[in-house]
């Protein structure tokens, strides 16, 4: 079985991470790099906010981004929400996206979270599949609304 490394990314990261949210069909609307650059120096000024690139054999192959925040309820317990799982679909079915979820498990945990969120459209049921066959349940509704 090949190692997948997973690190915090990096600006020099940026790049590749670009070309995996294209790739695996993530987001609508895509940043140049430099417009990317720009927005991820914004994002690492909040205290919790994480973004992850994971690697096969030193190419990059998965990406997703976790927020750890703190609540006023729950007695000021944690929780971590994942975001934009990306996986280039050169590498999917090699466990990229569970090991991914794995180690954003194990930031929660070392945090102390209570919980571990994610969403997905509707219409993503194969990642519905995939997501419930790591452990996450169904659990509550989510909502939107457009300002």
């Amino acid at each position: 079985m090949t190692d997948i490394i997973i690190h915090e990314a990096t600006p020099d990261d940026i790049p590749q991470i670009l070309n995996i949210y294209s790739s695996a069909g993530v987001g609508e609307v895509h940043f140049s790099v430099e417009e990317a650059t720009v927005h991820y120096g914004r994002l690492k000024q909040y205290p919790s906010f994480h973004l992850y690139i994971a690697f096969i054999d030193q190419n990059a192959a998965g990406t997703y981004e976790l927020l750890i925040m703190d609540n006023m309820a729950k007695r000021g317990r944690r929780s971590g929400i994942v975001e934009d799982v990306a996986v280039d679909p050169r590498y999917q079915g090699r466990g990229v996206g569970r090991a991914m979820l794995r180690h954003a498990r194990e930031q929660c945990r070392d945090a102390n979270c209570y919980k571990l969120l994610l969403s997905s459209n509707l219409k993503r049921e194969g990642a519905h599949r995939f997501y419930e066959s790591i452990g996450f349940e169904r659990h509550g509704y989510s909502f939107q609304t457009f300002p």
